[in-house]
């Protein structure tokens, strides 16, 4: 059987006001660092991959507007489940009278969260990131930790006001303390980044783990990736594979792909081929180009699952159009007959016109 090699990953410091996003770039097979450790073949020939990477701090972005997720519900107050219902239900107009009434007359910080967003993204009143600062201040000093989360992404981006990057830290490392899992996200990228803070790999695998436990794909991921390489915490493969795994249920794609591999190789985990196939597909399909490359190698060689070159080449045509080229599958796939190749070219094509925007 074939071996697939894990793949080398950056974590991307990435700032979103509308959660927290770990933006992750595949290192190429001709950027495969030489000292990158590889992995002894589980036979003769192998299915290239690129070498595990140590992940490589990047700048914080800068964030978007958008919260990932609305001010939670007080659940034994009815009103206020009033308001978040009407925000669910995208009766914005009503969830912002609502919550008015309830901020103005009663102090309650969960309304004044759900003011702060309804002015940062537009909805049902006209966007005004002033108005949208105010009431997320408020609410934050009033205790409210999605609140503080939401206020550090608009002083990283300098909405409703000038830059200030002391105070979002001051209001993630708040946020994080109060059990807010976004907060110690991007508060451990900020470690990782070693710009805004400085570099604390300890710490920041600290901070992914509260996030991580809170049940945030994202932080599961990236922390994974820590006990893969031993950044920060000592290496393990069988606690990288156990969060991988937890991530890839959450439909975390680079987690899959990730999660794919480990089970092909038996890296910390238990060999599973046709569960690593069947994971492969799954993010194939939700369009990484990682994955269509490595189940394209699988359905041209046989390793894993039956030859299938005409599936073969649709998802290697998917995956070199998304910047993925492999000169080995061009070679394996040569001689394929020019009925099949039409056939492979044609479900590329409907493919990537269905899908690829």
């Amino acid at each position: 059987m074939k071996c697939l090699r894990p793949i080398g990953v950056a974590l991307g410091c990435t700032m979103l006001a509308s959660g927290a996003m770990a933006q992750l770039s595949i290192t190429p097979p001709a950027q495969t660092p030489p000292s990158a450790k590889k992995e002894a073949p589980k036979e003769k020939t192998k299915v290239h991959a690129p070498a595990a990477k140590r992940p490589a701090p990047k700048p914080a972005a800068t964030p978007t507007a958008t919260p990932t997720s609305s001010p939670a519900p007080t659940p034994d107050d009815p009103n206020v489940d009033l308001v978040y219902g009407a925000y669910q239900r995208g009766m914005y107009k009503t969830a912002f009278e609502l919550a008015m009434a309830r901020a103005q007359n009663n102090n309650d910080a969960k309304a004044m969260t759900m003011l702060g967003e309804l002015y940062a993204n537009g909805l049902g009143v006209k966007r005004d990131y002033a108005k949208a600062d105010d009431w997320y201040k408020r609410a934050s000093d009033a205790g409210d930790r999605e609140a503080m989360f939401a206020l550090a992404m608009m002083r990283i981006a300098g909405r409703g006001g000038a830059v200030d990057k002391d105070s979002a830290v001051k209001l993630l490392a708040s946020s994080a303390k109060l059990g807010e899992p976004k907060a110690a996200y991007n508060l451990a990228l900020l470690y990782l980044d070693g710009q805004t803070l400085p570099q604390d790999l300890k710490r920041s695998a600290e901070l992914l783990r509260m996030a991580a436990d809170a049940g945030s794909p994202e932080a599961q991921y990236a922390l994974a990736t820590f006990y893969k390489e031993g950044t920060g915490v000592p290496k393990d493969l069988e606690k990288a594979a156990r969060l991988l795994q937890a991530a890839s249920l959450a439909d975390n794609v680079d987690a899959e792909v990730e999660y794919a591999i480990a089970l092909y190789n038996g890296t910390g985990t238990p060999r599973n081929v046709p569960a690593a196939v069947a994971l492969l597909r799954k993010a194939a399909r939700q369009n990484s180009p990682i994955a269509q490359n490595r189940l394209a190698r699988v359905l041209a060689t046989g390793a894993g699952a039956p030859v299938d070159k005409v599936e073969a080449l649709k998802w290697h045509t998917i995956a070199k159009t998304a910047g993925k080229g492999d000169p080995d599958l061009d070679d394996i796939l040569a001689d394929m007959s020019p009925e099949d190749r039409a056939k492979g070219e044609a479900a590329a094509r409907k493919w990537i016109g269905n899908n690829v925007k």
